[in-house]
């Protein structure tokens, strides 16, 4: 089993470390200190479960959780402060580690992720969970964008532009992976663009069978006619 610390403090990582050495299947333990390390190396190393504090700066351990993409390693809470155990619920973590604990403790969690993921092994594949938040580094910091939040994507260069109400932050990403990471909320109804199903308010057509998406929120979204059936489809009443 590959773990992942995640902890700000370098004595409490120190410590998870050292107690880890004494438990049998586990083939590496590696280390981040913030939520941004942790999410690059989740991307990098692919772990199979993280061992996650919750109180960090810039991104807490919550908003890591809920930022994981498919396929995503299993998550135990490890902090000092008991108040967060229902957000831990609503994360799906597989275990939640109150500090201090000792290592029999540590050994039930860790007898916990062995069970999921050998059933997870042996398991028909399922359709993926779309993360419910996305990170998107803005000048040296990290904003979080509300997946439910975002009308439309537009491609723009190595990036691409999350439309919302509130404007339109660029994730470096690619607009094929993104959709890929999303699932079927949003439909790509062009070359450079994609729109969340639920956002269309009505669709005006043109010649040639282009048209033109106008959404709740008055946006207007371009749709060519090479994306225009697959748009359509799930927009016909069932």
């Amino acid at each position: 089993m590959r773990l992942l610390i995640v902890d700000d403090e370098r004595p409490a990582r120190e410590r998870l470390r050292r107690m880890l050495a004494h438990e049998p299947g586990i083939t590496s333990v590696t280390e981040a200190a913030d939520g941004v390390e942790a999410l690059a190396l989740i991307a990098r190393d692919a772990p199979d479960a993280l061992l996650l504090d919750i109180e960090m700066p810039e991104l807490s351990g919550i908003d890591v959780a809920a930022s994981l993409v498919a396929p995503a390693p299993l998550v135990v809470f490890v902090t000092a402060y008991d108040d967060y155990a229902l957000r831990a619920f609503d994360a799906e973590a597989v275990d939640y580690l109150l500090k201090p604990f000792d290592g029999a403790r540590l050994r039930r969690t860790l007898d916990r992720l062995q069970s999921r993921l050998t059933a997870a092994a042996h398991a028909p594949a399922s359709t993926c969970t779309p993360p419910r938040q996305l990170l998107v580094t803005e000048r040296g910091a990290t904003r979080i964008v509300q997946v439910a939040d975002i009308e439309w994507l537009e491609t723009a260069d190595n990036y691409v532009a999350l439309h919302t109400r509130d404007g339109a932050p660029l994730l470096r990403q690619s607009l094929g992976t993104l959709l890929g990471q999303l699932g079927p909320a949003f439909v790509r109804c062009h070359r450079c663009a994609a729109v969340r199903l639920t956002a269309v308010n009505r669709i005006v057509p043109h010649s040639k069978g282009d048209c033109t998406l106008v959404l709740h929120s008055g946006a207007v979204v371009p749709c060519s006619r090479q994306y225009r059936a697959a748009l359509l489809d799930p927009l016909r009443p069932a």
